[in-house]
């Protein structure tokens, strides 16, 4: 690094005037270059890398800029470490995994997992990977990092880890990935499966992005409040990815969410008590008082509720703490989704007051069973159907308390609304489907901000919507030739 003697300058002798100029423009040469910036690298790990083992990383001394590498190996990677360091927009701080040849992605196994022993951080019984809250690195906020290509798995009470006191188990409430709190967090092309959360992230965390995800099988058996994912953040988008089923016997939602900005776009969802269960923030102003919390996105979704789901709702809207002050008292805007209902009974959604709003367009809402199983409202709050697909015999609701339903431009057109197959979940739009060239129009500042412009292409991931398909109702329309 340079520095500037320029404070010497008035101890420099008077009777050398010619060498005075000289001496004060080489110092102000020095005084106008730039400080030398910490260069970023990148570290391999793996067999046949400089690094064998993902304790060698410096996890504590990370910077904007540097790339982790971690390559798949035969055998799974037993470690568990903390991320709280700060990257930059045009230098993120990256986590990648390096696939085999076979596409198949590194594994960091939660299962009598090490941590580096320079790393000390509190919370770890909570998950394998952590960003945010650490004793060593100093405690910061977490800022721009990325997280991709990693198979990380088998964090709750049945497994244990090491840390210098010896063998510990997981809370129960354990996730494949907990984040505590972080700015710009992106999480792209993971698999989180066998723990209590999947993906759990606290209430402090500001711009995350979930992305081609396949998160299933998490959950605690006979308890409702593990989940594959359980967020709150101030501006959080899910697009693209696959989430399944919870692990047997596991009576969690599938994604639960107390956030603001709340975006759900493009995923495939299947199964859980309730696919959506979006209700009050537990972080007090920050989260309630941001402008995007009474507004959330739902939109090319396909939603998937099996026979064996505990709740009859697909969707739960609003709060669950009692506080009604607390609930999100704003809308639910529903559109171009295909919402699948294989269970006896089905409820669209359950508004938890009369605060809570639901527009509800461009849907494909099928039951497997007759017309009349399924209903659009609980008890309380308002929904607004507009060119939507229903069996006929649909109902208000299930009860005989209902909140207000207003209905316009329903397609009922016998029990079939053209999917290719609907016991192989192939849910693209025959030629002759009813469905196609249906869609109403959207109001003007979601149509402007959130269009539809793409859809879920398995197992996960997105794709360009096909432009003769954009008209037709639901997530995926009609399947156009390639």
């Amino acid at each position: 690094m340079y520095q500037s003697d320029s404070g010497n300058q008035a101890f420099l002798p008077r009777r050398r005037p010619l060498v005075f100029p000289l001496l004060l423009l080489t110092a102000c040469c020095f005084l106008c270059l730039p400080a030398a910036e910490i260069q970023s690298a990148v570290y391999k790990v793996g067999p046949d890398q400089e690094l064998h083992q993902v304790e060698n990383v410096p996890w504590e001394s990370l910077v904007a800029g540097d790339e982790v590498q971690i390559h798949w190996r035969p055998q799974p990677y037993h470690t568990k470490w903390v991320l709280c360091r700060r990257g930059t927009k045009d230098k993120p701080i990256v986590i990648k995994g390096i696939p085999s040849e076979k596409g198949e992605l590194p594994v960091i196994d939660g299962r009598r997992a090490m941590t580096r022993p320079e790393l000390r951080f509190w919370g770890e019984q909570r998950g394998i990977i952590k960003i945010g809250g650490a004793r060593d690195p100093a405690d910061t906020m977490p800022a721009h990092i990325v997280i991709e290509n990693l198979d990380i798995r088998s964090a709750r009470p049945s497994f244990f880890y090491f840390n210098s006191e010896g063998l510990q188990k997981y809370f129960q409430n354990a996730a494949a990935i907990f984040i505590e709190k972080g700015e710009h967090i992106t999480i792209r092309n993971c698999f989180l499966h066998d723990c209590g959360n999947g993906l759990f992230v606290a209430y402090e965390t500001k711009e995350l992005l979930v992305e081609n995800c396949s998160i299933y099988h998490n959950g605690i058996s006979n308890s409702y409040y593990e989940h594959n994912v359980y967020t709150e953040a101030a501006g959080i988008t899910f697009q693209g990815n696959y989430l399944g089923p919870l692990r047997k016997g596991c009576l969690g939602n599938n994604l639960k969410d107390r956030s603001a900005g709340l975006v759900v776009r493009y995923n495939w969802i299947e199964g859980g008590s309730r696919q959506l269960d979006l209700v009050d923030s537990e972080g007090g102003d920050t989260i309630r008082y941001d402008p995007r919390y009474r507004t959330t996105y739902v939109y090319g979704n396909v939603l998937i509720k099996q026979p064996e789901d505990g709740n009859s709702q697909v969707i739960h809207y609003g709060g669950d703490s009692g506080d009604e002050s607390a609930y999100r008292k704003g809308t639910l805007f529903l559109y171009d989704n295909t919402i699948v209902s294989r269970r006896d009974s089905t409820t669209l959604v359950r508004l938890s007051s009369h605060g809570e709003h639901m527009d509800c367009r461009n849907n494909i809402l099928y039951t497997s069973h007759a017309g009349n199983s399924f209903a659009i409202l609980d008890e309380q709050g308002t929904a607004i159907l507009s060119h939507n697909w229903l069996k006929k015999g649909w109902k208000t609701a299930h009860s005989r308390s209902v909140g207000n339903v207003e209905s316009e431009a329903e397609i009922n057109s016998g029990d079939d609304p053209g999917f290719q197959d609907v016991e192989k979940n192939l849910f693209f739009l025959t030629p002759n489907s009813a469905c196609l060239n249906q869609s109403g129009s959207l109001p003007k500042a979601v149509q402007e901000n959130f269009p539809v412009q793409k859809q879920f292409n398995g197992p996960r991931g997105t794709k360009e919507r096909p432009a003769d398909s954009l008209k037709d109702l639901g997530a995926l329309g009609r399947q156009s030739a390639e």
